[in-house]
């Protein structure tokens, strides 16, 4: 069975749609939810989900290998950062080559680096009276939205569509596609 740990930052709506995903599935399941937001609502699902989750602060993530600690002890087969806002620190992708994945709500490399998250996006895309938009699925670099893509799904952007309606379309675009990319991700590994 293939271990999946989920970072987040916020809600968590993707988290709980790859967990509710796998829920039944006997190849796949997600071990653990891990959030550098203690109020993070994130956490509220985990636990009505009855999926282990924690919360750390930047010292444990970046400062020390305490994440990384508790990482190797999970030993994920794949690392899912699903809104997750700080920036991933090498020293756990070193330990995890191409076993870090990030959703992003755009089609890179249009719309992506610091700061480019959330309705900073949608924001962005209406303002740059763009026609479409998406979102990328990708590997985890050490620097913002720039590793391999992975997939990419694609959706229209009306001329009066505001961040909001953006926002919508591209949260069912990750609701529809996140997991079984996910999925797939692991069934290729060997």
């Amino acid at each position: 069975m293939k271990r999946i740990v989920i970072f987040a930052s916020g809600s968590g709506s993707n988290a709980e749609n790859l967990v509710e995903y796998f829920s039944n599935s006997n190849k796949a399941s997600v071990v653990q939810i891990l959030t550098n937001n203690p109020l993070a609502k994130v956490l509220d699902r985990a636990k009505r989900l009855k999926v282990s989750a924690l919360s750390f602060n930047k010292v444990a993530l970046t400062e020390t290998n305490d994440v990384l600690k508790l990482l190797q002890a999970t030993n994920p087969d794949l690392i899912v950062l699903a809104g997750f806002l700080w920036k991933f620190p090498e020293n756990i992708i070193n330990k995890f080559p191409n076993k870090v994945i990030n959703v992003h709500p755009a089609l890179l490399p249009k719309f992506g680096g610091k700061g480019m998250y959330g309705m900073n996006v949608h924001k962005a895309v209406v303002e740059n009276n763009e026609t479409e938009t998406g979102i990328t699925i990708h590997y985890v670099n050490e620097n913002y939205d720039e590793g391999a893509i992975i997939f990419q799904a694609k959706c229209d952007v009306k001329a009066n569509d505001s961040a909001e309606d953006v926002a919508a379309k591209i949260h069912n675009l990750e609701m529809e596609h996140f997991p079984k990319v996910v999925e797939q991700l692991l069934l290729e590994q060997k």
